[in-house]
């Protein structure tokens, strides 16, 4: 059972309603993880901003996606597993056997798994990655400008997967469980 409410998007007012509305022509609905955001309209305004920022960032948004998925699975979101199960399946067209390696931190692509191994090692390190971490991601022909936009993701990822754990935001996609639970 959720832990906070969700917003109703007929019932918001103020900042709240101007975010929902440009959320709903952008998706078509205002998923249940935005509502209850949208309790902090400064929160939800912050998270989308960025959100935006890193879409149009040298990574794009369908390695976007494939970050959002090896993050949450190292969080234990099942939000967001099954949120970015669904968008990197519809709007993005990912390869469904893509988005499974990518909850590994896995790709068939040489520089997109050194991307997601680094995004794992800076989930599992806290941030602390070590030299050979960064040597291992821009060997594999990762940029600088990169590197930084894949912190950037993890960010971001924790954000979403901290709050949909922490609030049980319900699950408004089709579920999907992270491998293991991560221990409460």
């Amino acid at each position: 059972m959720a832990r906070l409410n969700a917003l109703s998007p007929e019932q918001a007012t103020g900042k709240t309603k101007e975010l929902f509305d440009g959320i709903h022509r952008k998706l078509g609905m205002v998923p249940n993880m935005m509502r209850t955001i949208g309790n902090s309209p400064a929160l939800l305004d912050g998270y989308l901003k960025l959100g935006d920022a890193l879409a149009s960032g040298k990574l794009g948004g369908s390695k976007g996606e494939l970050l959002a998925l090896a993050v949450a699975e190292s969080n234990g979101c099942n939000y967001c597993l099954s949120a970015h199960t669904f968008i990197g399946s519809n709007f993005f067209k990912l390869d469904p056997a893509a988005m499974e390696a990518a909850r590994r931190g896995e790709s068939a692509d040489a520089k997109t798994d050194a991307i997601l191994k680094f995004a794992k090692v800076l989930v599992s390190k806290k941030g602390k990655v070590s030299d050979a971490d960064i040597n291992a991601v821009t060997q594999a022909g990762a940029s600088e400008a990169e590197v930084a936009e894949i912190v950037g993701h993890v960010a971001v990822n924790i954000l979403t997967n901290y709050f949909n754990n922490a609030a049980q935001t319900e699950i408004d996609f089709p579920v999907v469980e992270a491998y293991e639970t991560v221990a409460v």
